[in-house]
């Protein structure tokens, strides 16, 4: 049981952008040694109380109590000094550097050689972070290089980043945006570790389960105001989501029996090696019909992801690819494209979308150059503005700027909208997607997921790769299993059962 003392109280707090009130004269109070979340939808202003406390934003209004005392916290090297710790959706990493190297710059231990010329003590700081990884069983090496790290442990490189200060205040930004389903166990996990362990968490979630899973009290905020801070085992997961929206929020998928025309999409014996002569993926033929969402569930790692880029035109492989009944196998990506394929890829930022550039802009990323958007060589910006404006209103994406936005300055969740967007509206015949829910509230999640099944009554033919069964069973009208690059058991969605598809997806079972 936590502690009632306070150790945060942020009174009054207001924060305006551009455009936008991102927080709206919020009040609250946080007791020493609980875990507490932030949750809300997409743009709902968690985030940015999160940075107010990290020193990254100043408040126009209000004022940050810090264990009794107000404190200015100017700046994330303030917050710091008093014992806060953040860990970002999007790491602070530096790529090439060990797991050592990021986790001591600022503050590194310094030796003296012959006496009086300081150097880092590099060997004793190994131990030092080796010592703490052990401690917390992070599963690490301290001389592991950054970029040779997956998702999930570069985050526990960012939670070690904080120990190692010996941060009283830990700040979890969105933390399972792109963990897989085992990861994200193994996260709450440490979390709970932490919180045993006398810390201070806030959780930045929009993610119900997760809330009930870890969290002892919540505070639930829409658009930039406070709603109210609730106790999360007495509070249902339907009544966090309809206060996180604002009205009644229906769980449930409308979706009538599916009704398959001709193949779409036939892949045949595609297989994919890696940089290092690695299979990856090994001989895969499958087809998708207008009319049909299949769906392909593994775990990470298994050859999900290059599938999908592989088809997308991003890799280089063997075998054939038919779009269409049009021989695809050496398309290039803008081809793929004007045959009809469209593409929500995993990664939104690196891949999916342009940050620098603005929303109209992102838009028409793949058509700039057909019209309305372009006349001959010259671009037509006010039918990219307005057609920007009319997908802001339909995908209800939160931006302080209208189409003007610069996509960097969106949330994760609002990012992911656009992309989906742009990729749906394109009208094209096969639509791929891959995790197109991660990072998504609950709200937005629901939307998705029902777009996907209303694109496959258009007659679209749907490829959905997700990590997350209940996505792949809300939504599937056939299901493919993919392990060790292979794909080892196709079956209509009803045929099989959750416990099934995990055998399958573990190499425990097999046709």
């Amino acid at each position: 049981m936590q502690s009632q003392e306070t150790i945060i109280e942020m009174r009054n707090i207001t924060k305006r952008f551009p455009g936008v009130v991102a927080n709206d004269d919020v009040t609250l109070k946080i007791h020493r040694g609980e875990i507490f979340a932030l949750l809300g939808e997409n743009g709902a202003g968690k985030s940015t109380l999160a940075s107010i406390l990290f020193g990254m934003y100043q408040p126009d209004e209000g004022e940050i109590i810090l264990r009794g005392q107000a404190e200015q916290i100017t700046n994330p090297a303030r917050a710091v000094e008093l014992d806060i710790g953040m860990v970002h959706q999007h790491f602070k990493l530096i790529s090439d550097y060990t797991v050592t190297e990021n986790i001591i710059i600022g503050n590194e231990p310094i030796r003296q050689v012959l006496g009086f010329i300081p150097m880092v003590d590099i060997r004793r700081a190994n131990e030092d972070i080796q010592n703490l990884i052990d401690q917390y069983g992070f599963g690490l090496s301290a001389t592991d290089i950054i970029e040779d790290l997956n998702v999930s442990s570069q985050q526990r490189v960012e939670i070690l980043k904080m120990l190692y200060r010996d941060a009283e205040i830990l700040i979890f930004d969105e933390p399972t945006a792109m963990l897989t389903p085992q990861e994200i166990e193994r996260l709450l996990e440490i979390i709970v570790r932490l919180h045993d362990a006398g810390k201070t968490i806030i959780l930045i979630t929009h993610k119900l389960d997760e809330i009930k899973q870890v969290a002892e009290r919540c505070a639930i905020m829409n658009h930039g105001k406070l709603i109210g801070v609730y106790d999360v085992a007495t509070t249902s997961t339907q009544m966090m989501a309809n206060l996180m929206v604002g009205r009644e929020l229906s769980m449930a998928i409308e979706k009538e029996p599916a009704s398959f025309n001709r193949p779409v999409l036939e892949v045949s014996g595609l297989s994919v090696k890696d940089s290092a002569n690695i299979l990856r993926l090994d001989a895969v033929s499958f087809s998708v019909h207008a009319g049909e969402v299949f769906a392909l569930a593994g775990v990470a790692g298994n050859g999900q992801m290059e599938l999908a880029d592989a088809l997308a035109g991003l890799l280089s492989h063997s075998g054939e690819v038919h779009i269409n009944g049009n021989d695809m196998s050496s398309a290039s990506v803008r081809m793929r494209t004007e045959q009809g394929l469209a593409y929500i890829p995993e990664d939104r930022q690196d891949v999916g979308l342009l940050l620098d550039m603005n929303i109209a802009e992102n838009l028409i990323a793949k058509t700039h150059y057909q019209e309305p958007y372009a006349t001959g060589a010259f671009l037509q910006p006010l039918a990219s503005i307005s057609h920007a404006d009319d997908i802001i209103v339909r995908y209800d994406i939160r931006c302080a700027q209208g189409s003007s936005t610069v996509v960097r300055s969106m949330s994760g969740g609002n990012q992911q909208k656009l992309l989906v967007a742009r990729e749906i509206d394109a009208d094209a015949d096969l639509v791929i997607f891959v995790q197109p829910t991660r990072g998504l509230d609950i709200g937005a999640t629901l939307a998705i997921r029902q777009r996907i099944v209303d694109e496959r009554d258009k007659g679209k033919a749907i490829l959905l790769i997700s990590l997350d069964l209940d996505e792949v069973m809300a939504v599937a009208d056939t299901i493919g299993v993919i392990y060790n690059g292979r794909i080892t058991k196709v079956s209509p969605a009803q045929d099989v059962t959750l416990e099934e598809l995990g055998e399958y997806m573990m190499g425990v079972r097999f046709d």
